[in-house]
């Protein structure tokens, strides 16, 4: 919604979204107060009560708004690939680089992860299974190029590959060899597409 159609209490709302949004981040959800958050957006503190009966509301408005499930997912629709093995590579990449972008969306997952033991994701779903269908399609096509694994659990062991490779990026990629952090994520895919087993004759 354009900022010059929203109301003043939508505006209000918003401030205090993103007021808390900002604190989330730099100190995490248990560290936040509600008063900070009201100075923060610039109001009384009485004030955030006529739009959120408690902090956890923000933090699920937040989450319905802001969560990296919803923000991730167009960006893996849009990867380009005519084949299954095209689309997960160029998929792969097209995520590293908006988390390059976006290190606020991995800031925000593990605070739900952590401080809220994934709770709000189970209504997320809901709303994001309309942008995950079209990817099921087109990891099946062509038929037969995959081994008979249900779809949706390829997304998830795709997903998994991918958050494993960029957190242990940050945490020891600075240690390893030039020339294995150059072939990080190919190898990362490599892995996901062929595993770790030399095939049979």
């Amino acid at each position: 919604m354009a900022e010059d159609t929203l109301s003043k209490g939508e505006r209000t709302r918003q401030a205090i979204e993103e007021a808390a949004y900002e604190l989330f981040l730099e100190q995490g959800y248990s560290a936040t107060s509600m008063r900070r958050i009201a100075e923060r957006a610039g109001i009384a503190l009485c004030g955030i009560y006529n739009h959120f009966g408690s902090k956890d509301e923000i933090f699920e408005a937040i989450i319905h708004d802001k969560h990296p499930y919803k923000q991730i997912l167009p960006v893996i629709s849009a990867a380009p690939g005519e084949t299954a093995e095209e689309f997960i590579r160029n998929a792969a990449q097209a995520l590293v680089d908006e988390l390059g972008r976006r290190p606020d969306f991995l800031k925000l997952m593990f605070i739900e992860i952590v401080e809220f033991n994934t709770k709000h994701v189970g209504g997320l779903f809901q709303e994001v299974i309309p942008q995950v269908l079209p990817l099921i399609q087109r990891v099946q096509s062509p038929a037969g190029a995959l081994r008979p694994i249900p779809p949706p659990l390829i997304l998830r062991a795709f997903m998994g590959m991918f958050f494993s490779f960029y957190i242990t990026e940050m945490m020891v990629g600075d240690i390893m060899p030039p020339e294995m952090r150059e072939q990080g994520l190919e190898s990362f895919v490599d892995i996901f597409l062929r595993g770790i087993l030399i095939g049979e004759e």
